[in-house]
């Protein structure tokens, strides 16, 4: 049998029981066990063995005086009989979902800026197609949802992937849109009426910022460090918004945020966006998920529904 044919296991007629068979042996290492967990006789289980050996053409299992233990050959076989059943377990599920109006559950992570407007409008429209729709929605930094998406309690993320390598693997990212910052104040602030405020004019003033160790915090002292200037020293660390717009309203301050953040506040009338063009940038954004993972057709909506979403906004 030609194995190299990507379609070798249709021409072989691989049987979903050959499959079931190799996962007993790996589970038992025991012919006997095996065949009665499937309720077959212990003939009829060589058999199987013996003619997907063949039709493989490599020794799958070593016989010998008290069981059976798989080749190398073997372990990589069960290893894709197991992917497949879990995979057809899968299908299964995803049509059950599908025959119940799409009522099963997405988890989906996402970071401050996506969570302003993108994935709200995303989230509405889904819900009119599938009202049934259990959506779980985690705001957290990019880190926090990597991880949490690499140990698969996420269906997919909108975020940043922080750092390359080993970070970056078994990812597929889809970029959506940069990130430009600001500086925001709250309404009627004294710099509101300065006609074209400077790095020079806000450097000394009191800041509230995110701490030290996030990007936008090292590219925030960076600008200001490129403009000869040193970064702001009275500052208050935090990223909790409630602080922050109670900071904002009570002192001073300033504070630096995405924009679209910053004008999706203004429009509340909490706080005010600085007339000047920061030259700090966060780094894009866009859709993280997990290569190998299957998802439901409900994050596939969800999913889809981002894309749509996305294009309309940016």
């Amino acid at each position: 049998m030609d194995t190299t044919n990507p379609n070798w296991f249709l021409k072989a007629r691989l049987k979903t029981r050959q499959l079931l068979l190799l996962i007993a042996l790996d589970d038992f290492r025991n012919i006997h066990r095996a065949a009665e967990e499937l309720h077959m006789t212990q003939p009829a289980a060589s058999k199987q063995v013996k003619d997907l050996e063949e039709m493989l053409g490599v020794k799958l299992f070593e016989r010998l005086p008290r069981g059976m233990e798989p080749t190398l050959y073997g372990e990589t076989m069960i290893r894709h009989a197991r992917m497949a059943l879990t995979s057809l377990a899968l299908a299964h599920d995803d049509i059950a979902t599908l025959k119940a109006g799409l009522s099963g559950q997405v988890e989906v992570g996402v970071i401050m800026t996506p969570a302003m407007s993108l994935l709200p409008r995303a989230i509405a429209r889904v819900k009119q197609e599938a009202p049934l729709l259990r959506i779980g929605v985690q705001l957290e930094t990019s880190n926090v949802l990597l991880d949490k998406l690499q140990r698969g309690t996420l269906d997919f993320m909108i975020g940043r992937i922080v750092d390359g390598g080993s970070a970056a693997a078994g990812l597929i990212y889809e970029e959506l849109t940069e990130e430009p910052a600001c500086a925001v104040v709250r309404p009627g602030h004294p710099l509101l009426d300065h006609p074209a405020p400077t790095l020079a004019d806000i450097a000394g003033r009191p800041w509230i910022l995110p701490p030290h160790g996030s990007i936008l915090r090292y590219r925030f002292d960076m600008m200001f460090r490129r403009a000869g200037l040193a970064p702001p020293a009275n500052v208050v660390d935090t990223t909790a918004m409630l602080v922050i717009t109670a900071l904002l309203q009570q002192t001073d301050s300033l504070h630096v945020m995405p924009r679209q953040v910053a004008q999706y506040y203004e429009s509340l009338n909490v706080m005010r966006i600085l007339p000047i063009d920061l030259p700090c940038t966060m780094d894009a954004f866009g859709i993280v998920r997990q290569q190998d993972h299957l998802l439901s057709p409900g994050a596939e909506l969800l999913l889809h529904a981002v894309r749509a979403s996305a294009q309309e906004i940016y």
